[in-house]
């Protein structure tokens, strides 16, 4: 029996990986489509790009490990069950319990993979990925010059760039800086290139002139191989990173600094989510047991089993509908937070029992012959 258990999980895990990383790929594909705007616009690397794209991928594998494990169990276990080999395991004395025993341990683990990748990996991932937008949005290179435009960082401050490269290199460069006692001064440069010099920010200018009026409107003209304007007042911010519910870990969501203003009004939402990160795991044990019945729970049918399939589709669908509804009520009403376990855990219930309730013995018993025809009188 334990041979047979062994080959029951090897014919479920195959198909469970596959589809799991084809789904993975296809999220994948439309988070990089949004990370990609950003890149853009902002003028980052493609290390970057593929740093943000990575770090979301924790969250979007536990968004389709339910999904991936229903389908890969439906056809492992449809070509099972077509091909006979589930009515050989009935047939050899192996119960249902038996029978479906391989199949629920491995959404056991994967549900088990799922909750530590909720409360430990996608908080960190989810934190990493916060920092490194941040940073993006809040660079100083991207945000001080866009390329062929004239753009104001600053009050007082106008920057042009003819084109600008990754790291930050600059071609024909005009900048216009308006002093607080009504004076103002004129730079120009064929190249920029952003530098730090004593950990300060600053745009070193090659090949260039200034031209500075005073109040009095005195001109001062002076042409220079290279010159540093400092970009530290630029840099100076008191813009910090937030962190959504989604970045938090559960002792974070459960027992939140209550002395923030923004924690007090959210409480609801941190609640909410830290039921989630406990509940959705359950998925993977409810979506097993819909793929079970749909092809375990009636009888064996050489015709396929299309109608059941379709079923358990429909209702795997509208289980999870209906969570996504729920979870989004409980950011409004606490007492709704209950509803998040029970809805997987009443499918897992229900699915279970109907199979149940179907006897093993309307399978065909393979060992059964039929009997010889008797030969016709004289």
């Amino acid at each position: 029996m334990a041979l047979i258990d062994r080959y029951l999980l090897k014919q479920l895990l195959g198909p469970t990986i596959l589809a799991t990383l084809a789904l993975t790929a296809v999220a994948l594909l439309s988070q990089s489509l949004a990370a990609l705007d950003i890149i853009v616009s902002q003028r980052q690397t493609a290390l970057i790009f593929g740093k943000i794209t990575l770090l979301a991928m924790p969250q979007l594998i536990n968004i389709v490990l339910p999904i991936a494990l229903f389908v890969a169990a439906l056809v492992a276990l449809n070509r099972l069950h077509t091909e006979q080999e589930i009515v050989v395991c009935f047939a050899g004395g192996m119960s249902r319990a038996r029978v479906i025993a391989p199949a629920m341990r491995l959404a056991s683990v994967v549900a088990l993979i799922a909750l530590v990748m909720n409360l430990w990996v996608q908080p960190a991932a989810s934190r990493e990925m916060r920092r490194t937008v941040f940073n993006v949005r809040t660079d100083l290179a991207s945000t001080l010059v866009q390329e062929g435009e004239f753009t104001q960082p600053a009050p007082g401050l106008t920057v042009y760039a003819q084109s600008v490269a990754n790291g930050g290199r600059m071609r024909n460069l005009f900048i216009h800086q308006e002093s607080d006692d009504g004076g103002a001064t004129t730079y120009t440069a064929d190249e920029g290139q952003m530098a730090t010099r004593d950990g300060k920010p600053v745009l070193v200018l090659k090949k260039g002139s200034t031209q500075e009026f005073s109040r009095e409107g005195v001109l001062q003209f002076l042409a220079f191989e290279e010159y540093v304007f400092d970009l530290g007042p630029l840099s100076e911010t008191t813009d910090l990173v937030h962190y959504k519910p989604s970045d938090r870990y559960l002792h974070e969501l459960f027992f939140p600094d209550l002395t923030q203003i923004w924690e007090q009004n959210n409480r609801l939402d941190l609640l909410a989510e830290g039921h989630r990160r406990l509940a959705t795991p359950l998925y993977n044990l409810a979506f097993m047991s819909l793929a079970l019945w749909a092809i375990i729970g009636g009888g064996f049918s050489r015709l396929g089993y299309g109608r059941r399939i379709a079923i358990a589709s429909a209702a795997a669908g509208g289980v999870r509908i209906v969570g996504f509804i729920v979870e989004a009520g409980c950011e409004s009403e606490a007492w709704l937070n209950i509803l998040q376990f029970v809805i997987p855990l009443g499918t897992m219930v229900v699915a279970l029992r109907a199979q149940f309730r179907q006897r093993a013995s309307r399978y065909i018993d393979i060992r059964q012959r039929r009997a010889p025809l008797a030969p016709a009188a004289a």
